[in-house]
């Protein structure tokens, strides 16, 4: 790190460095949008309509293995609010569903077999559990809210979780925007308290991440970068003063392979060159890559994915 500034995270600098030295993760999107077809689903769906028939977790941390990542994070609960695994405050999950694997424990599993660093993603925007809350599907983005119950169920949701995966390396939670700041720090503290050497993501959005907007996901251990780079001039700045005090921040961009988050039928990877451009620029404006793949149907990462990730794999030895 070597900044001479007092720092005042709560992560040691040989902790930042490590994640950092990652490099690159593999994103899993995965879940009702994969089967409803709309990213940000309307949680409308019985859960029956998540099916995978061929579902293989492991082949989805082999690949990321292949394609050269050390982290991979999965989507435990998007927008449309069905969890991957058979939570214990909703009936919407995959217990109830045509295919009633616990997703994130295989996944959790397979990263601690192969020895990729796991990661969660939980969205704070739930479409199907709103408890009164006013989500950016009704009214526009500076009129949502969450309310008092909703935040309840979130941190139920996350000690859940957190208490069965200690293990997670990374917590990625998704429109921190529409939760106060308080209930921000509460879920900041819950995961630190249960898993003490994770890094802790409060997604900042789509944009380079030049400034910082505090009001809206502070606290954060990184700050994220979507479907952007880090700016060209000096990189991704890590040392940032917030309310008066300096901090190391690390730098995440994360992007698709193709266009989509999710699986679409039409969708198409990027060039083995581009991905590698992206990769490259990424690394050298001082920020990971968390680069995005969504299985299909089945339950499997179609062929021409996994072929180019394969290929970058390949070509990053």
């Amino acid at each position: 790190m070597n900044d001479s500034r007092d720092l005042n995270q709560r992560l040691s600098s040989a902790a930042l460095e490590r994640w950092e030295a990652l490099g690159l993760g593999l994103f899993l999107h995965f879940g009702m949008s994969t089967y409803d077809g709309r990213e940000l689903s309307s949680g409308d769906e019985p859960a029956s309509t998540y099916c995978p028939d061929q579902l293989d977790v492991d082949s989805w941390v082999k690949l990321a293995i292949d394609a050269g990542a050390a982290y991979a994070v999965l989507t435990a609960k998007h927008v449309s609010g069905f969890c991957l695994w058979p939570a214990s405050d909703t009936d919407y999950h995959v217990g109830n569903s045509g295919n009633t694997t616990d997703v994130v424990s295989e996944f959790v599993e397979a990263c601690d077999r192969h020895g990729v660093v796991p990661g969660l993603y939980y969205c704070s925007w739930d479409n199907h559990h709103t408890f009164g809350s006013r989500t950016p599907s009704e009214v526009p983005w500076d009129d949502a809210f969450t309310s008092a119950e909703y935040h309840r169920f979130q941190i139920a949701q996350l000690t859940e979780l957190a208490t069965r995966f200690p293990i997670v390396g990374e917590w990625w939670i998704d429109i921190p925007m529409v939760l106060p700041r308080s209930v921000r720090e509460e879920i900041y503290n819950l995961l630190s308290d249960r898993c003490p050497d994770s890094v802790i993501v409060m997604n900042h959005g789509i944009g380079n991440a030049e400034r910082l907007n505090v009001r809206d996901v502070w606290p954060t251990d990184v700050i994220t970068i979507e479907r952007f780079l880090p700016p060209s001039r000096g990189g991704h700045r890590r040392v940032r003063e917030i309310e008066g005090r300096s901090y190391y921040l690390p730098g995440e961009v994360c992007d698709p392979v193709g266009q989509s988050w999710f699986y679409e039928e039409g969708d198409m990877p990027r060039s083995i060159e581009e991905l590698l451009g992206i990769y490259h620029i990424t690394r050298a404006r001082n920020a990971n890559l968390l680069l995005d793949v969504g299985p299909d149907r089945t339950g499997r990462i179609p062929a021409r994915f996994a072929d180019v990730l394969r290929q970058l794999g390949a070509r990053l030895q």
